[in-house]
């Protein structure tokens, strides 16, 4: 293996690792969401918000453990890694911020449970939520597309 394929391996194992943390961390965050729900202004959107930050910490994690299995170029590894990661954690943070704030009709109805925030915080939770929707689908895609053709070599040796 060359240099640059080596650095591409290292890459790999360095975000694998990373993901793996960052999955730990925003699952953390979770816990302690779901412990403040009681105090929020909306406890159902700060309980969506607990729910958010657990599941895409889970999400975190199962990706950090298949991320050695991908077969994406240097580019692609790096925008899977950076979507996947602002997607999980800015899901948690617009649900909490529209428990903190009481917001979010227009764009989660059902949390928010017909509160509306002032314009500039409903159009805060509304970019939020919209650029985390389309990196999360663009990550899923990408990781998609990573674990395309027969199965690579993993770093333990099963294939």
């Amino acid at each position: 293996m060359d240099a640059t394929g080596q650095q591409g391996v290292s890459m790999q194992r360095t975000r694998s690792r990373r993901l793996l943390q960052l999955g730990i961390a925003l699952f953390l965050l979770g816990l302690l969401t779901g412990l403040a729900v009681p105090a929020l202004a909306n406890p159902r959107m700060a309980l969506a918000s607990h729910v958010e930050a657990v599941m895409n910490g889970m999400f975190l994690v199962v990706l950090g453990l298949v991320w050695p299995r991908l077969r994406l170029s240097p580019p692609l590894h790096g925008a899977a890694f950076w979507l996947a990661v602002y997607a999980g954690f800015a899901n948690w943070l617009a649900t909490l911020l529209a428990a903190a704030w009481r917001a979010g009709s227009p764009m989660m109805p059902l949390a928010a449970q017909g509160s509306t925030g002032s314009p500039a915080q409903e159009l805060v939770l509304k970019a939020l939520l919209l650029s985390l929707a389309l990196a999360m689908i663009a990550a899923c895609a990408l990781v998609l597309f990573g674990l395309r053709g027969p199965a690579a070599q993993a770093d333990d040796g099963q294939a």
